[in-house]
């Protein structure tokens, strides 16, 4: 299965400044991207999120699975995980991320939205166990959805649809000066899969 023959240009810096987004579109042939979110929909290790927040435990519908080279702990919302041996699927995707951003990761946290109805609240990935200023590639598979991001001074926002099979990378300072964002919409009624690859570093 030739993952790279669809390949096409880096494209622009979607931030006017203070960090780096690249946008590469859809990164693979469609009926590749199928088969893989098919794949991680069946066999990956999905559970409902958990967040701790003023102390009372709260779980999401969005579901979750973190993997990794060792067994990371990574601690969010106040909750911490333990990563999970690499799937083959995994390691394929995350050679195709590593050759196209010319970066190496070594761990990939997923993300599983049954619906428009589910997103993701303004944040910043910028937490103690992750690299830092370090890349960060997202591979979203399933349904389009918008992904938003808003500077954290000004408010400046950029908003981008994010395609099946396509691959978008954060990188230099953008965790420290932008938030970003997946808004929920009734618009879509199918799921979609994300992963973002990304470096923990071992303290």
């Amino acid at each position: 299965m030739d993952l790279f023959s669809s390949e096409i240009d880096l494209g622009q810096n979607w931030l006017p400044k203070d960090g780096t987004v690249n946008y590469y579109g859809s990164v693979m042939a469609r009926n590749i991207a199928d088969a893989y979110f098919q794949e991680l929909l069946t066999n990956i290790a999905w559970t409902n999120d958990v967040a701790i927040i003023y102390g009372k435990r709260i779980e999401t519908k969005r579901k979750v699975a973190w993997y990794g080279d060792q067994p990371f702990e990574y601690t969010y919302s106040n909750h911490t995980k333990k990563a999970l041996p690499w799937t083959k699927a995994l390691l394929e995707l995350k050679t195709l991320a590593e050759k196209r951003t010319g970066e190496t990761y070594n761990s990939c946290l997923l993300n599983l939205y049954h619906s428009g109805e589910e997103g993701m609240a303004w944040h910043s990935d910028a937490e103690k166990d992750l690299k830092r200023n370090g890349a960060i590639a997202s591979l979203s598979f399933g349904a389009e959805r918008k992904f938003a991001f808003k500077h954290k001074q000004t408010k400046e926002k950029v908003e981008l649809i994010l395609d099946h099979g396509s691959l978008l990378v954060m990188k230099g300072y953008t965790q420290s000066h932008w938030l970003h964002r997946l808004p929920p919409t009734k618009l879509v009624k199918t799921p979609r899969i994300n992963l973002t690859f990304r470096t923990i570093v071992s303290v």
